[in-house]
Parts: structure tokens; C-alpha cells; sequence
């Protein structure tokens, strides 16, 4: 295949870029085109979606990505007015740039969008970290990745039950193929660039001791709308975390959205203490060094439950639910609910040596950008083969 020879008359592969956990993955994926033979290529688009726009360009520096050929704009809004936002920001692309295919990863509002204007137009899907469910419909994220799935005409995707998944919601086999896990392929790149956990504090005007102690530290973030925007989720949520504080010093990364309702329910002085370390949303090479440092995670992150295992690092999830049973099956992640009960229990087993050590799951290799590549280079070529024969 690799000495097949992209047609002239094939447009490019538009990959598109909404919210931060989609950077990560995208960032393998543009690399593996870049160095495919023949050489994929690739137009990047932002939908504008995230709303901080220095993390936003840190990131891109971070992750060596190139900085976007088109910025839709977009900003925050509804869940509705963000989506038809895209979609129509998104329409004029296509007419401009006639690709091939668009590519969209994970399951944030401009993974639907931009599908939702691709299926409209008769333009191909190809969805990166297909089939991935937590039957948990009150998710937006959920109904985001359900609906991608079924308009998209390849689907890639990071475990085998992704594929049962996909199966059993009528998605034939042949537009399925099992290729791993981008979001790995980014830390493993990224392993040896991670900031140390000291370094990140004491630039942040922290002691850098507190990581350094024998006793090591726990790292927390804590953004899902089910936990942080009522005070009588959030407020058991804090007293338990500081609660563990008292035991394991904490260092919390704290979601914009997160620090707003702290302060809106008068909860601040639950995080007042020495032993939690309130830092700002992290770049991704602080954040990587920060869990590699780490003695266990406590998080409601999908991206972080995947980090931990391929780190080997304890993780305990602050949700009911998870879209990546992987993780809990093989890896390193525990479901805890927001039960402080079992996020007690949780810690209790971890510091005693008794936390899961896992292992690291099939196909989590740093290759899986490499095998995408591959396979949509075939798919794309055969499948304008067969319409201009």
C-alpha cells in the first residue's frame, strides 16, 4: 500500500479540533499522516469550542501541533446554539475545500456537528474512538458519540467492546476496525517532555516539598456537571477530598467551572488548607508530569482514566459510570461514585498497597495514529478507485 499513490483528484482528509481532550488525539493522527507513504493530506480545523484561549494555545505548542488552517470561532454557548453553530460555520468549508473525508475525534458537540453537516452533504465520516458507551444517556457526550456512530462510514476504535457495542446498534463489521488508542499514543510521545510534578509547583509559588515528601501526593480534578453544579453534590465531594487531604496532600487542578461554584455555594474554606494545592487548569505536559508523580487520581475525567492505566497509576473515578470499561477491567481504575464511603474505601486499599496495579491493554502501544493511517489511506484510495472505474 505504500506505494500507491495519492489520486490528484482527492481531496483532503479535514481533521477537526473542538475541546481540549480532542488535541491530544489529534495530534498523533496529523503526525502518522505527515509520515505515511504516500503522505496523507490533511487540512486542520478548530471549531473554536473551547472557551480558554491560553490553554488553547498552549496546548498547541505543547503537543507540537500545527497551528489550525481554518478557526471557526465558535465560543461557548448552549449545547444547542455551540452544535447548529459549527454546522453552519462548518458547511462553507466543505464547499471551499472538497475533501475526502472528515476526521472527528472523541465526543464533544463539534464531533456531532461537523458529522451531522458530513452526512447532510454525502461527505464520509471517519470517527476516531468509536463505540465507546456508559449507557448513560443524561451524558451529552453520550448522545454525541451514539449519534457520530451511526453516521460515520469508518470507525475506529480503542478496545474490543467498542466493537460489541457498535454491533449491537446495527453498524456492520466492515465499517469497523480495531486500531487502539490515540490519546496513549500522545503520552508516550510526550513521556520524556512531562514537567516535574515539583517543578509545576514551585512555578506556581507552591512548595515544591509537598511532592517530594516519602509519603507522595494525589492529584484531583473534578469538572462533570453531576458532581459540581449543585452544592449538595459538591459539598460531601469537597469535605471527602479534604478529608483525604489530611492523610495524602492533594494537588486539585481546578476547573473554571469547578472554582465559579465553589465560590457561588460558599464552599472555599473546604479547600483552605495547606496539604491542597489549588492550581489552574494545567497544560498537558504539566499534567502529564504531575500523574506520573502521582500516588492515585481522584477524577470524573474519561482522558485521565485512560492515562492512569497506561501510567500504572491508581485511579479512582468519581462517577457512577464509564464509557472505557477497559480501564476498570484491566487497568488501574476503580468506580466510586460520589459515594464517600467508597472514595474512603478507595484510598484506604491504595495507601496500604492494596490499589490495583492493572495492566496496560491491547493495542495501547503508541502505534494505534500509525495503523488509522494505514487503513484509511486503503479505504480512501479503494473507495475512489471504485467510484471513478
Amino acid at each position: 500500500m505504500h506505494n500507491e499513490q495519492w489520486p490528484t483528484s482527492l481531496g483532503p482528509i479535514i481533521c477537526v479540533v473542538g475541546a481540549r481532550p480532542n488535541f491530544m488525539k489529534m495530534a498523533p493522527i496529523l503526525r502518522a499522516f505527515r509520515s505515511h507513504r504516500p503522505p496523507l493530506p490533511t487540512l486542520l480545523l478548530h471549531t473554536g469550542q473551547h472557551y480558554d484561549q491560553d490553554m488553547n494555545d498552549r496546548l498547541f505548542v505543547d503537543l507540537r501541533l500545527p497551528h489550525p488552517d481554518v478557526n471557526l470561532e465558535v465560543g461557548s454557548a448552549t449545547h444547542a446554539v455551540q452544535t447548529a453553530e459549527v454546522m453552519r460555520r462548518f458547511e462553507p468549508v466543505l464547499d471551499a475545500h472538497k475533501p475526502s473525508c472528515v476526521l472527528v475525534v472523541g465526543d464533544v458537540n463539534s464531533t456531532l456537528a461537523c458529522s451531522l453537516v458530513c452526512a447532510k452533504r454525502g461527505v464520509p465520516v471517519v470517527h476516531v474512538e468509536a463505540g465507546l458507551r456508559s449507557y448513560d444517556r443524561a451524558m451529552p457526550e453520550e448522545i454525541n458519540r451514539v449519534l457520530t456512530d451511526q453516521i460515520a462510514d469508518r470507525l475506529y476504535t480503542t478496545e474490543r467492546s467498542a466493537h460489541a457495542n457498535l454491533a449491537r446498534e446495527g453498524i456492520a463489521d466492515e465499517r469497523i476496525r480495531f486500531v487502539g488508542n490515540v490519546m496513549i499514543d500522545s503520552l508516550l510521545a510526550n513521556r520524556e517532555l512531562a514537567r516535574p510534578a515539583a517543578k509545576t509547583l514551585q512555578l506556581a509559588g507552591f512548595d515544591p516539598a509537598i511532592v517530594d515528601q516519602a509519603q507522595g501526593y494525589g492529584v484531583v480534578t473534578l469538572h462533570r456537571p453531576s458532581n459540581v453544579d449543585q452544592k449538595e453534590s459538591l459539598q460531601p465531594l469537597l469535605t471527602v477530598l479534604r478529608e483525604v487531604s489530611e492523610r495524602l496532600p492533594l494537588v486539585f487542578a481546578l476547573h473554571p467551572r469547578t472554582r465559579a461554584n465553589v465560590m457561588r455555594f460558599g464552599l472555599g474554606e473546604l479547600l483552605d488548607s495547606e496539604r491542597v494545592v489549588l492550581l489552574p487548569p494545567q497544560g498537558y505536559l504539566e499534567m502529564l508530569g504531575l500523574l506520573m508523580g502521582a500516588k492515585l487520581v481522584l477524577s470524573d475525567s474519561g482522558g485521565l482514566q485512560e492515562e492512569t492505566t497506561a501510567l500504572g497509576v491508581p485511579c479512582l473515578t468519581m462517577r457512577e459510570n464509564t464509557e472505557r470499561p477497559i480501564t476498570v477491567e484491566q487497568g488501574t481504575n476503580t468506580l466510586v461514585g460520589a459515594n464517600s464511603d467508597a472514595i474512603r474505601r478507595g484510598v484506604d486499599e491504595i495507601l496500604s498497597g492494596a490499589g490495583k496495579s492493572g495492566r496496560v491493554p491491547e493495542f495501547w502501544d503508541g502505534r494505534a495514529a500509525e495503523r488509522i493511517a494505514a487503513d484509511l489511506c486503503q479505504w480512501l484510495i479503494t473507495r475512489h478507485a471504485r467510484q471513478h472505474s
